[in-house]
């Protein structure tokens, strides 16, 4: 089992930054690749951003790139999702995962974390 406790969210300007943190506990946190997905009100989760388990892959959703970038410290069990720029079209309750399989897009996550709200105000 692994545990996964997001935290950073908040409420924040148009054109602000946000850091979003994801804290994994359980298993061997570096044999994980992870993942930070989003669902806005009314809308499908859609994935945001991946990291293969040792940081050396990441990939974005189109509509982020340039603007968030994804980062892990195996050392503290963490993932970080920093977001800038950020825009309302943002706003969405923001969850962190994990896969325990090499990373691929669209592959399937075995943990989610409970999420944390971003909201961005115009």
């Amino acid at each position: 089992q692994v545990q996964l406790v997001e935290s950073g969210g908040g409420l924040v300007q148009a054109g602000g930054s946000l850091l979003l943190s994801c804290a994994a506990s359980g298993r061997t946190f570096s044999n994980y690749a992870m993942g930070w997905f989003r669902q806005a009100p009314g809308k499908e989760r859609e994935f945001v951003a991946g990291i293969s388990n040792t940081g050396g892959v990441t990939y974005y959703v189109d509509s982020v790139k340039g603007r968030f970038t994804i980062s892990r410290d195996n050392a503290k069990n963490t993932v970080y999702l920093q977001m800038s720029s950020l825009k309302p079209v943002d706003t969405a309750l923001y969850f962190c995962a994990a896969a325990f399989r090499p990373f691929r897009i669209n592959m399937p996550y075995d943990y989610w974390g409970q999420g944390t709200q971003v909201t961005v105000s115009s």
